[in-house]
């Protein structure tokens, strides 16, 4: 092993926003004092209860990514465990999401993009 997982870290044009996005959909706390990080304009953290780390880092160019055009690709994705994909789907868009593909009837997951056009998925537990 060279190391350990920090954090993942996601390109955005509004960190703080991704942040408490975020935040709406799994939980912690935005921007809590971490002595590994520098909080400004250009940086955001989300803490979550479980100890993982999530950061948001401005990327002024920044395309969003088109799911599932090649041309525009996904660049991660996460993948959030729920128990009623239905509630979880509304709770999302009320927090800025958008549903990119719901999939046929029964299926166990629906795509989603966060306000700054990363696809995430809510898969049922």
């Amino acid at each position: 092993m060279i190391g350990r997982l920090q954090c993942v870290v996601v390109d955005c044009s509004d960190p703080l926003r991704l942040a408490r996005f975020y935040e709406g959909v799994i939980g912690g706390s935005v921007n809590l004092p971490d002595p590994r990080w520098t909080l400004d304009d250009d940086w955001a953290t989300l803490h979550t209860d479980d100890g993982r780390v999530l950061a948001f880092q401005r990327a002024a160019d920044h395309r969003p990514p088109r799911w599932p055009d090649p041309q525009h690709p996904q660049r991660f994705h996460l993948d959030v465990g729920v128990d009623d994909l239905a509630r979880a789907r509304d709770e999302a868009v009320a927090l800025g999401a958008s549903v990119l593909d719901e999939g046929e009837p029964g299926r166990s997951w629906i795509v989603c993009a966060d306000p700054a056009g990363h696809p995430f998925c809510l898969v049922r537990e």
